[in-house]
Formats: C-alpha cells, sequence, structure tokens
C-alpha cells in the first residue's frame, strides 16, 4: 500500500529540515527520508569538524609564537586524538539535535533508509513506497576520485577520513590545491607532520586572482609546506614507505613520497542511485541535477536543494536554496537563483573572505573596471594582533559605481568581507560605504580607505 504524502524530501542535509519545519508549520504532512547521517556534509564530515580542527591547529601555532607577544611557553604538542575527539563532540552534539528535532516535529515521519523513484511521484524506501505532489531532492555530495594512473592501487584518504584520523601523519600529501586541499595541509602541518601539496594548474585556488594565490602561496611556503604546482603528469605508486606520486613538474623532484595521501580534487553529487531516470529527471555530464532559476527539476513538482544541483558547494547555498523554495511555495514571493550573489570563505589561516566578481572576471565582461589593493601589513588591528599576512581587494563598476567583488585574505577576512557584500545585495553606491564611519580598531574599517585608493584595472 502505498503512503500519501503533501511533501517527501529526501535527505537530512543542510536544505531538508528547515524545509520540513517550514512545510509542516504550515500545515502539511511530510516524510522526510536520510539513508545516512542527518546533516549531511557539513555537520559530519565538513564544515563542523574541520572548523573545529583548524580551530585545534590556530591555537597550537599561536602557541608556538607566544614568544612574539611576550608570553613564554614550554614545548608544544598535539594530541591528535584528543584533536579529533574534541571534532566529534561537536558533530555528534550538532547530530543529535538535528535528529531529535526531526523525530519531534508534528506531521514529520522521519524514515531511515534508501529513497529511490519507481516512478514519476513515487518513492520507494525498503519495501515502503510513498507519494506525493512535492517531492524535495537534498541528497549533498561526496569526494570523487579523480580517474589518475593506479589510483585506485593505494591507499588514499579523503575529508571523511582525514577529520576521523587519530594519528598525525609523517608526510601528507595533498592532491589538489584548492580550499578543502589548502584547509587540510596548513592545519596538519600545525598538528607536526611534513605537508606537500600537488596542484596541477600553474597555482593554487586558481580561480582567484593571481595576487591572492600568490600571497596564499606565500603563506603556507612560509610555514614549511611544499608547493607543487604545474603538476602535470599526477600518477600513483605503491612504495614501502607509503605512496609515491608523480607530479612531473618542471622544476623539482619528479615524484614525491607520502606516508598518506588526501584526494582533495572536487566533489560529486549523490545521484546515481535514485533512479532518476524513472522519474524522468534530467542531470548533466557530471550526474549534477538540472534545475531551472527556481530550483524545479525536469520533471514537475520535483525540486532539488543543496550540492546535487550543481548551482552552489556551500552550506550557505544549500540553505538558501531552503530559502528561495519555501519563500516561492508558502510566502508567494518569486525568488530566484539569480539573486543570489556568491560569496564564500577559505579556512586557511589568515583566512580568506571572497564575495562577487574577481577582477579577471569583471574584466572579461567587458566592463570598464576599478580596483584598489590594501596590504594587510598597514592594517592597524593586523598589526596590533601581529597577523599581517594577505590583503584586502576590492573589483568596482566604474560606470555604475557598483561593487563588483572583493577579496579580504587576512585576519578576519571571513567576517569582514559581509560589510561588501550587504552592499551589493543592496544594489548600494561605493559612496554609501565610503562615507561610514566603521569601528576602530577593526579590519572593516580599511574598507572605505580602500574604495578611495580606486584605479582603472591594468587590462580594463
Amino acid at each position: 500500500m502505498t503512503r500519501a504524502f503533501d511533501a517527501i524530501i529526501v535527505g537530512a542535509g543542510q536544505a531538508g529540515p528547515p524545509l520540513a519545519a517550514r512545510l509542516t508549520g504550515a500545515g502539511m504532512t511530510v516524510a522526510l527520508i536520510e539513508r545516512h547521517l542527518v546533516g549531511g556534509t557539513c555537520v559530519n564530515t565538513g564544515c563542523m569538524p574541520t572548523k573545529t580542527m583548524v580551530a585545534s591547529a590556530y591555537a597550537a601555532q599561536l602557541a608556538r609564537r607566544a614568544g612574539d607577544f611576550g608570553v613564554r611557553v614550554g614545548d608544544v604538542s598535539v594530541d591528535m586524538k584528543a584533536v579529533t575527539e574534541r571534532a566529534r563532540g561537536v558533530t555528534l552534539n550538532a547530530r543529535t539535535g538535528g535528529e531529535q528535532s526531526l523525530e519531534t516535529m508534528k506531521r514529520l515521519t522521519f524514515l531511515r533508509g534508501h529513497a529511490r523513484f519507481t516512478s514519476p511521484c513515487v518513492i520507494a524506501v525498503g519495501e515502503q513506497e510513498l507519494t506525493a505532489p512535492r517531492i524535495f531532492l537534498n541528497v549533498g555530495g561526496r569526494a570523487s576520485v579523480p580517474d589518475m594512473p593506479c589510483v585506485g592501487t593505494v591507499p588514499h584518504l579523503d575529508n571523511t577520513d582525514m577529520v576521523a584520523i587519530q594519528t598525525t601523519p609523517e608526510h601528507l600529501v595533498v592532491v589538489g590545491g584548492s580550499y578543502v586541499g589548502l584547509e587540510f595541509a596548513q592545519m596538519f602541518r600545525r598538528f607536526g607532520a611534513e605537508v606537500t601539496i600537488v596542484e596541477r594548474n600553474d597555482r593554487l585556488i586558481a580561480r582567484e586572482d593571481p595576487e591572492i594565490s600568490d600571497a596564499i602561496g606565500g603563506i603556507l611556503e612560509g610555514e614549511g609546506i611544499a608547493v607543487r604546482t604545474g603538476a602535470e603528469c599526477i600518477a600513483f605508486a605503491a612504495h614501502d614507505r607509503g605512496v609515491a606520486v608523480s607530479v612531473d613538474c618542471r622544476d623539482g623532484e619528479p615524484s614525491v613520497v607520502g606516508s598518506h595521501v588526501l584526494l582533495a580534487v572536487g566533489r560529486r553529487p549523490n545521484t546515481e542511485d535514485l533512479g532518476l531516470d524513472r522519474a524522468g529527471i534530467a542531470t548533466d555530464a557530471r550526474g549534477y541535477i538540472v534545475v531551472d532559476n527556481m530550483l524545479q527539476t525536469s520533471m514537475p513538482g520535483v525540486w532539488a536543494l543543496g550540492d546535487c544541483n550543481g548551482r552552489g558547494a556551500f552550506t550557505h547555498t544549500a540553505y538558501n536554496d531552503f530559502e528561495i523554495v519555501a519563500a516561492n511555495l508558502l510566502d508567494g514571493a518569486h525568488r530566484t537563483l539569480a539573486e543570489r550573489i556568491p560569496g564564500y570563505a577559505l579556512y586557511t589561516d589568515p583566512p580568506l573572505g571572497r564575495v562577487g566578481m574577481t577582477e579577471a572576471e569583471a574584466v572579461a565582461s567587458g566592463k570598464r573596471v576599478l580596483v584598489a589593493s590594501r596590504p594587510m601589513t598597514k592594517v592597524g588591528r593586523a598589526i596590533e594582533k601581529g597577523e599581517t599576512n594577505g590583503l584586502m581587494k576590492v573589483v568596482v563598476d566604474a560606470d555604475t559605481q557598483r561593487i563588483l567583488g572583493a577579496a579580504i585574505l587576512g585576519t578576519g577576512g571571513d567576517e569582514a568581507i559581509h560589510g561588501v557584500l550587504d552592499m551589493i545585495n543592496a544594489n548600494q553606491s561605493i559612496d554609501t560605504l565610503r562615507w561610514a564611519v566603521p569601528i576602530h580598531p577593526t579590519v572593516s574599517e580599511l574598507i572605505p580607505t580602500l574604495l578611495g585608493d580606486l584605479a582603472p584595472a591594468a587590462t580594463s
């Protein structure tokens, strides 16, 4: 017998539970299905455990630098098991709270198991069949394994493994020089591991402007991390000391041997076993569910939210997907993905806060572009904290006087960037921010000063 609901949600990541709360609050009966862990990547293997570990790594580094601040401490050592147990405790608390919320939510039926379509509006969970006129897919993603020679013949780790590791690797080789890889590289260097980053592109986080990439590379190398960019022929082989990773870079040894290898080369959606073909739901070449600007799939009555739709790879974009869907369905709104200003952060130390376009993207769009940058060595707050690595940069449309994008690589950069993000969202002229009176001493107080230094982009 098929059980009927007003709505079915597949996946208890960052969009599923709040959507369930809104729908049940509106009087609907809802089934929410989760086959693994409530909270999704963020709670269990992503944001929460990794940023908890980043905090431990920062504490270790600050303790080593204590003498710079006139503080005397003894030798600094790291208990890796205690670090991961602390991260596990943060995760368990969040996951348990999420489970309790779902289990006690009125009008919600919370089911454990693997959901799959058997027809456009019917989902099977084990022996049960469920149907609803509204179905929401929030199935998330996972680390991908690159198609590189012999990768399947050697042991390797992904982000899930890294947040559970109990000992510090002797030599961690990180394959992938983007956000996940760089965060783990720096934290494990601070935990005491030798670390090498291997990146196929000519620079780290190649989506950023070159000076941002160069600054991050310099920060990591300054902590003793080896950075091997331009790795044109990455391959793997077993070695008596662990794993040999061939890099074939123009400079340096042609291979590096690590005790452990972390693969941090992107993610893939959890869509291949949902029976999407039986529901007539289209996916792209990488398996992401194709959605329109209101997150509807090719099948009427089915929406896809979060990492599985390829329209954002962050907790905050997944939650915004929920906000868009809920506002349109329940509040009579007409919100779209096109209204979303892209913003994100890289949680190295110092962090990178980024919003909107890079200079290269702005110039490529054909706009007349103004840019300004300022090193963190000229930011009083950074000097006072003894954390002067990095820079801040803003990109402005010369004709409209609107901010197109900004990057703050420096202490507090992940927080200070929000002032710029808010200005872009509010569609305000740079004069609105230029004549604000920010608090001293802060990193944010230098943003109006930065705007006063705008000049035409060299390539504009």
